[in-house]
C-alpha cells in the first residue's frame, strides 16, 4: 500500500476509520525527512493493514500545531484512535520494524483500560 497524504479535510477520518494508523509529520525543505521517506515507503509495502499517512507540515501547519510538532520528522502511531508512540527523529529500518511489530502486539483492550483509568484519575485530581 502506498502512503497516503494527509490535509485537514481527510486527517479525523482516516484516523477514525482505520484501526491502525503510522504518520510522518515531515517538510519538504528537511534533509533528515527525505532520508526516511524510504524507509517509510517499504514499511507501507510490508504491511498492507497498516494505513502509513504522511502530513506536510508546510502545507498543514493547524495539524502539526495541533499535535504539537516542534521538530521533524515526527512519528505518530494511532491503533484504535489512541496515539501509542509520537517522537521526533528519523528511524533506521530495523528500528521502524521493530517499533511497527510492538504497536501491532500489544493488547489494546489493556491499552484502553489504562487510558480510561488515567482520565479517571485526572478527573479525580
Amino acid at each position: 500500500m502506498a502512503t497516503v497524504e494527509l490535509t485537514e479535510d481527510s486527517f479525523n477520518s482516516t484516523i477514525e476509520n482505520s484501526p491502525f494508523v503510522i504518520i510522518d509529520f515531515w517538510a519538504p525543505w528537511c534533509g533528515p525527512c527525505r532520508n526516511f521517506a524510504p524507509v517509510f515507503e517499504a514499511a507501507s509495502e510490508k504491511h498492507p493493514d497498516i494505513v502509513f499517512a504522511k502530513v506536510n507540515t508546510e502545507e498543514e501547519q493547524g495539524i502539526a500545531a495541533a499535535f504539537g510538532i516542534r521538530s521533524i520528522p515526527t512519528l505518530m502511531v494511532f491503533r484504535d484512535q489512541i496515539v501509542l508512540y509520537g517522537q521526533p527523529g528519523a528511524l533506521s529500518a530495523g528500528q521502524f520494524d521493530q517499533l511497527i511489530e510492538q504497536a501491532k502486539a500489544l493488547d489494546m483492550d489493556k491499552v484502553r483500560a489504562e487510558v480510561a483509568a488515567q482520565q479517571q484519575d485526572g478527573a479525580a485530581g
